[in-house]
């Protein structure tokens, strides 16, 4: 039997296979194996020879892709909200290479791709998925997009993303995993565990080949979080659900897909309704910060803004002005989010949106 008939053995298991105390082993240890056979199974693609992937530049301060079915209205999405020139036609496939664009927006400038449409079977590699998720991989931020004609396909889609090892809107579970040579599995829990027990991570751990091992669990986690912690190789990045071309559709209808899938918004790409809305949901998404840097004695300079991200510290400013700035740091100005005026701070203080900033150097 081969490894893909093993998994779509394992993994009719566990459908059918109703999810409780008395059967939370098993089904760990049937995820386990299936996490292992696509494990061996991309291990033996990779060796069998090159594949014609999509090579694209990133440029500007993030990237954006754009995916979902074929004809859901991606090109003229991206020709709404950016200066791409995508062809756009009402037939499937229109998309065949990757179609970037920018977006200029709040002083950012960022770079969004219009990719080939997705169709069933993505994940496993159908329609040149695989290449297209190497692509997505790879950005920092995914619109997922759907049109009335594709909308009752929602779950499917996300579900080709999930299996492709994208991990959209969550962060990484608090879990720490070294391998050793010798002593066996060294577990450390610090949180009560609701969703798996102490017998069935070892369990699993051992079937995914941590037979010697040290793991420290700070997160309540669920099978399928340990196997993404174990395997290592997830993506996790913000998603945005987007329904488009709501203008062919009625308020009971869009009242039914918000019950359904509750996108964070409803456009119409073709009649511009609520495009505004987009630029402004990917900027903050994107978790970008606007500062603005003032020399002394000089008003700041308001009309262009550098982008920086949410977390963002003194230091970080500091090092994307030049490289050799912290050797002569003494301290900052910030006017804005500090609590009054041209407040002295040092290099660990976390910026704000709109901060204006003034490095003081020796």
């Amino acid at each position: 039997m081969s490894r893909e008939d093993q998994i779509a053995e394992f993994e009719a298991e566990v459908s059918k296979t109703k999810y409780n105390k008395r059967t939370q082993h098993h089904v760990g240890l049937v995820k386990a194996k299936i996490a292992k056979l696509k494990r061996e199974v991309e291990v033996e693609s990779k060796k069998g020879g090159k594949h014609v992937g999509y090579s694209v530049k990133r440029t500007g301060d993030a990237t954006v892709s754009l995916v979902g079915y074929p004809s859901v209205g991606k090109s003229t999405l991206l020709n709404s909200i950016t200066n791409a020139e995508s062809e756009v036609g009402a037939y499937d496939f229109t998309t065949l290479e990757v179609i970037p664009g920018v977006l200029m927006y709040n002083g950012a400038r960022i770079q969004l791709l219009d990719i080939p449409g997705l169709i069933v079977g993505a994940a496993k590699g159908a329609g040149r998925g695989k290449e297209i998720f190497s692509v997505v991989k790879g950005t920092d931020l995914v619109i997922i997009l759907f049109d009335p004609r594709t909308v009752s396909k929602a779950k499917g889609l996300l579900e080709e993303i999930y299996e492709s090892n994208i991990r959209l809107n969550t962060i990484p579970p608090d879990v720490v995993v070294k391998k050793r040579g010798l002593g066996g599995i060294d577990l450390g829990v610090t949180v009560k565990l609701t969703k798996i027990d102490e017998e069935t991570i070892k369990a699993m751990m051992r079937e995914m080949g941590f037979s010697n091992a040290s793991i420290v669990i700070r997160t309540d986690i669920s099978a399928d979080q340990l196997l993404d912690a174990l395997t290592a190789n997830r993506v996790y990045m913000p998603g945005i659900l987007i329904i488009n071309k709501i203008d062919t559709i009625s308020e009971s209808k869009r009242k039914a897909i918000e019950k359904d899938i509750n996108p964070d918004l409803f456009i119409s790409s073709d009649k511009g309704i609520n495009i505004e809305e987009v630029r402004d949901l990917i900027f903050n998404k994107l978790n970008l910060l606007r500062i603005y840097m003032k020399e002394p004695r000089k008003e700041p300079d308001m009309d262009e803004p550098m982008i920086m991200h949410v977390g963002d510290t003194i230091q970080t400013v500091a090092n994307k002005v030049h490289k050799d700035v912290m050797k002569y740091f003494r301290y900052a100005k910030v006017w804005g989010s500090s609590k009054f005026p041209g407040q002295k701070l040092g290099m660990t203080y976390k910026l704000k949106d709109k901060d204006i900033v003034q490095l003081v150097l020796d």
